[in-house]
Formats: structure tokens, C-alpha cells, sequence
């Protein structure tokens, strides 16, 4: 009962502040799908821009840069991974995830991309003319020439989730029906997603590391207004979900090259793969 009369005493004032907030977050956010998804701690665009070479145009500020290149890169998704599925399954206007980790990789300048993906076809069907003799001569596409990858690294989705949690049972409860509109909008989209480096000559995994990312949509006048309002804060709908993968992608990858700038060998007495310290009975 006091709970009651405490909402009711608490409504009136505060319903027409948050319709006044309401009415002009509608105005101030105009034109936006939700906020901009937040890599680990942090908010903004997560990766844009272009790269060429070890230079980056238009590269997001938050993602981390080597001074020094570690080495070749080869970036493999398995897609008869199960997460591969249920990924594919939910958004399959996304398709694959390598481009975007490529692109990412090149702009950090911590590794040089090679290509081990579909254009490999494309690599040795012009061998395969320079060998018929179909090629001009000069067009120089002898033997020798392909560059090794020195790691490959192996993307996962652990996580992705739409309309995590909203705010408008708490809101409602607490101010009443009123203003429980505004925050009954407010949804959260999360992801989470792991990278491997694997060393292509040993097979050891050299670095793993795992990122998240979140962000928020807005529907403010639903709850208000019903389906019938129309344009009416209309424009606050659910964001791409590509953006919070990419956003996830880019903190597992910030995360690694941390870790990697203080990387130590590990070791085993007597030598990595001659039977290790953890010895069984007869």
C-alpha cells in the first residue's frame, strides 16, 4: 500500500518530465537506429576506414596499432563449426566474418594478411595459364613466389544475442504506467566471440583471446502510443547485429595484441612434444 501511494504521489511531476525527455531524445537522436554498440569499455565506431599496406585510412582510434609487424597471417573460419550454424541461421545476410577481421588485422600493421580463402582459385587458375603457355611473356608467375603464412588465426562466435534486457518493468513499477513508456523501449543486444593464433609449423597455439560487446536500441513510444503511432519515434529500432559482432571481433582483437606485446615463449623440460612433465604409471 505505501508503495502505492508513494507512485501516485511521484507520477504526476515526473510523468511530464519524462514525456518532456521522451520528446526531445526523439528529436536529439532523429535519423539514429540505437547507440553505437561499445567494444570492451569503450563506445564509438568500431572498425571503418580502408588499409593499404602498412598504412590505414579512416582506422577507429580504439583499435590497437603494432610498431613493429610480427609476421604473415592467414585468417580461416571454419564453417562446419556448430557456432557457424546457428550464426548463419540467425543472420545469414551477414555472411562470413573474415573480411571484416582482415581488414582489421592489415589497419593494426601486428601482421601481414595473406590470402588462404576462395581467391586462392583464383591465384592458381593464373598459374595454371602461365603453364598452358597462354600468358604473355614477362607476366612472371613462375614457382617460388606465394608468401608462407606464418599463423593462422581462427575466429568463433561464443554469443550473440538480440533484446537481452530492457529497463521498462523496473521504470514502470517504480513511476507508473506513464512513464514506463520511455524505458520500455530500451533493449540491449550482446556478443561475444573468441580468436585463436595458431603457429602453422608446430601447430601450437601461440595466443587466445575473447571480447564482447554491447549496445541498445530504442522503441520510446511503444508503450505509449501503440502500434499506431506511426513515424513517431519510429526511427529507433534494432541496429544491424553486425555492428556488435564487429564491435566483439575488434575488443578479442585488441585483447590479443596486448597480450602479444608482452609475449613469452612457453616452455617444456626436455622439449615441446617429447612427453611432458605429466607422466602416468606403467
Amino acid at each position: 500500500m505505501k508503495s502505492t501511494i508513494l507512485s501516485e504521489k511521484i507520477k504526476p511531476g515526473l510523468s511530464s518530465l519524462f514525456l518532456t525527455f521522451a520528446m526531445t531524445a526523439s528529436l536529439g537522436l532523429a535519423g539514429c537506429d540505437a547507440t553505437m554498440p561499445k567494444m570492451g569499455g569503450s563506445s564509438g565506431n568500431t572498425v571503418t576506414g580502408a588499409a593499404g599496406g602498412e598504412t590505414s585510412e579512416g582506422a577507429n582510434s580504439q583499435l590497437e596499432r603494432c610498431s613493429e609487424t610480427l609476421g604473415t597471417l592467414a585468417v580461416v573460419e571454419d564453417q562446419s563449426a556448430p557456432w557457424w550454424h546457428d550464426y548463419y541461421s540467425r543472420y545469414p545476410k551477414l555472411g562470413s566474418t573474415v573480411p571484416v577481421l582482415r581488414m582489421m588485422i592489415q589497419q593494426s600493421n601486428c601482421f601481414v594478411v595473406v590470402e588462404r580463402g576462395r581467391a586462392m582459385n583464383n591465384m592458381m587458375q593464373e598459374r595454371a595459364l602461365m603453364q598452358s603457355g597462354e600468358m604473355r611473356e614477362g607476366s612472371n608467375f613462375g614457382k617460388g613466389q606465394m608468401v608462407a603464412a606464418d599463423y593462422t588465426m581462427n575466429p568463433s562466435i561464443q554469443f550473440s544475442a538480440k533484446g537481452t534486457g530492457g529497463l521498462g518493468g523496473a521504470v514502470g513499477g517504480l513511476f507508473g504506467h506513464t512513464v514506463g513508456f520511455l524505458a520500455g523501449g530500451l533493449k540491449s543486444n550482446e556478443a561475444a566471440t573468441t580468436l585463436l593464433l595458431i603457429d602453422n609449423r608446430s601447430g601450437v597455439q601461440v595466443s587466445s583471446s575473447v571480447g564482447n560487446a554491447k549496445n541498445f536500441d530504442y522503441n520510446l513510444f511503444g508503450g505509449l502510443f501503440g502500434g499506431g503511432a506511426g513515424g513517431l519515434g519510429g526511427g529507433f529500432t534494432n541496429t544491424p547485429e553486425g555492428k556488435v559482432l564487429t564491435a566483439a571481433f575488434a575488443d578479442s582483437y585488441n585483447q590479443m595484441v596486448k597480450a602479444l606485446r608482452n609475449y613469452k615463449t612457453q616452455t617444456v623440460k626436455g622439449g615441446l612434444g617429447k612427453g611432458g612433465q605429466l607422466k602416468v604409471g606403467d
